[in-house]
């Protein structure tokens, strides 16, 4: 039989175990200064234990003394509040390691990613928003925000979800614990923007977070915490792991001591309306540009709670949206004129004025891509993210294989963590030039390098450090088949590698040849109507015994493959709706260029 967890009111927790005095500074305050006057009483006496200490802390603070009672690691992820639990850790004998399916082992989910402060100390290892869970479940959350979820993509055996949000004002994938645990999670987030306001510029936000002291936090996830903190109230449990927490790290989460401080500072729970426009972009530049594409960066725009992307018009009419402050327009035509202005938007879409608007002319002359090879690892695989594995996957006609790798870091976006292992790439037919490589070191370890083979002979060394690095190895020009291997000299340090590309030998690319005319064994292609019209490419030649056709962008990207083009006796192909712009058409060897007006 479950025990009945103990909830208190509001009058019983004005001092939950606190020291006589412990919150005398902040006595009469509301609003923005009393969330600083709490900050500066919990940043006080805080002793960082550093991060492998947190499995020691959870043999104090994660114990189940208000559910089962018998000494298991309480885990907001797996706990069963009303029946049984479908499986129990024992605190440091099942420490992760390796899992698959749930069950297999607990790890330390941080309820503010480690990512948004770039795993730095002393938050990394703050074990007031550090639970230990389930692996499993802490891989699906990921770095999600906490939210309402409508169509669950993921149920764990508790009932915690993952699926697209429900929540007013976001619309993305979110993470929602059973009503149990809500409470806890959301007065967690609490302490970490208190505890951490001073840092909060300088943290990504993780569309959860604010950009800003006060409120600290997106307006739509305030208001969704706003409501789990009423609706689930401070538990026994919650307080015996302040309490466990304060002798262990010495500080308290004063939103568990006193549930009153949220309406205090956040106001009563009611939903709060953002109606505070960012700034207007400024600074925007055409900072690049080639035939068919032209870059802009701009500053940052600034807001109350925190800007969350900006539209980018182009002639006046929406092209993109990006979370960044520079973006890259392809599919343009040569010799052409743009024009672009930016719009700032914040998470309760509220829009900034527009920004002054700058011109940009692409060049005159299409340059074939230089990249044989250019790997972003936007397609790696996302099964068990944080364990180490052997990952394959193929882009762009490679096929990748790390070994010891894990998916779960990040540089620019996604990326490939190499620990003992080495990251190689399959046969490429054009030989390579030059490499092009961003390392990162990831979590604890020291400074090393990778070892750059090409077809097993080392051709150089990448070095990599805690800070993001992009090295390029020049003048390697080996020609012919060749593969590629990067090997990490240390069986410890997890490097994350990111970015990876390689130009062809001699400077050409697998599109080297840009002629809309090309030869292949004697027989003459053409594209007889250049550029194509209503979405369709007539070929002249013998084209009956071409086996595939693929369209690729001058960036090097695949956007369409068609098996057996000109069955049936058939001298044109289909294609997708492809953007203005100019495209290669590769016929099995042989390249094509082709402008879609």
């Amino acid at each position: 039989m479950k025990k009945t967890l103990f909830f208190l009111g509001f009058a019983c927790l004005v001092n939950a175990q606190a020291p006589a005095g412990y919150y005398n500074s902040a006595n009469g305050l509301t609003g923005a200064s009393l969330k600083t006057a709490l900050s500066n009483i919990i940043t006080n006496g805080h002793q960082d234990k550093g991060y492998s200490g947190l499995w020691t802390g959870y043999k104090t603070t994660d114990i189940d003394k208000n559910y089962e009672n018998d000494g298991s690691i309480l885990d907001i992820y797996s706990e069963n509040p009303t029946g049984t639990d479908p499986y129990k850790y024992t605190p440091g004998t099942n420490q992760c390691g390796t899992y698959s399916v749930e069950g297999n082992c607990y790890n330390r989910e941080h309820i503010v990613p480690q990512s948004f402060f770039n795993e730095a100390s002393p938050m990394v290892s703050d074990i007031h928003f550090i639970r230990a869970t389930d692996g499993k479940v802490n891989g699906m959350r990921s770095n999600y925000p906490f939210g309402k979820v409508g169509t669950a993509t993921f149920t764990s055996k508790n009932g915690s979800k993952l699926g697209n949000s429900t929540s007013s004002g976001y619309s993305g994938t979110v993470f929602e614990p059973i009503n149990e645990f809500k409470g806890d999670v959301a007065r967690m987030i609490f302490y970490f923007v208190t505890r951490y306001q001073s840092k909060l510029s300088t943290f990504s936000s993780g569309n959860m977070l604010g950009s800003s002291t006060y409120p600290g936090l997106q307006t739509w996830e305030l208001n969704v915490l706003l409501a789990w903190h009423n609706q689930d109230p401070v538990s026994q449990a919650e307080i015996n792991r302040n309490n466990a927490s304060y002798t262990f790290q010495g500080n308290r989460n004063p939103f568990i001591d006193n549930p009153g401080y949220v309406d205090l500072i956040w106001g009563s729970q009611q939903p709060v309306t953002d109606t505070q426009a960012p700034t207007t972009v400024s600074g925007l530049t055409v900072s690049g540009t080639t035939a068919s594409s032209i870059s802009l960066t701009w500053n940052a725009s600034t807001d109350n709670v925190g800007v969350t992307s900006y539209n980018v018009y182009m002639n006046g009419s929406l092209k993109t949206t990006v979370s960044s402050t520079s973006t890259t327009i392809s599919g343009l035509s040569a010799s052409t004129t743009y024009s672009f202005y930016i719009v700032a938007k914040d998470a309760a879409g509220n829009s900034s004025s527009n920004s002054s608007t700058v011109s940009g002319t692409t060049t005159g002359t299409v340059t074939p891509p230089t990249n044989c090879v250019n790997e972003t690892f936007e397609t790696i695989p996302t099964s068990s993210t944080s364990s180490y594995l052997t990952r394959t996957w193929t882009n762009g006609g490679i096929t990748w294989t790390a070994t010891d790798a894990r998916t779960d870091q990040t540089i620019s976006n996604k990326a490939i963590t190499v620990r003992d292992g080495a990251l190689t790439s399959s046969t490429s037919a054009n030989g390579i030039g030059s490499l092009t490589v961003t390392t990162q070191l990831k979590f604890s370890g020291s400074n090393g390098t990778f070892n750059v083979k090409v077809n097993g002979v080392t051709v150089g060394t990448v070095p990599y450090s805690t800070t993001a690095t992009t090295t390029t190895i020049s003048n390697i020009n080996t020609s012919g088949n060749v593969t590629i291997s990067l090997v990490n000299n240390s069986a410890s340090n997890r490097v994350a590698i990111d970015n990876l590309s390689l130009t062809c030998y001699g400077g050409t690319s697998r599109m080297a040849n840009s002629a809309s005319t090309l030869s292949k064994e004697g027989n003459t292609l053409q594209i007889s109507q250049n550029p194509v019209s209503n979405q369709e490419i007539f070929v002249k030649g013998e084209t009956e015994s071409i086996q595939k056709a693929e369209i690729y962008n001058l960036q090097g990207k695949l956007i369409q493959t068609i098996n057996q083009p000109f069955r049936s006796n058939r001298n044109s192909i289909k294609i997708k709706n492809l953007e203005q712009g100019i495209y290669i058409l590769k016929l099995d060897a042989t390249a094509l260029k082709f402008i879609v007006k």
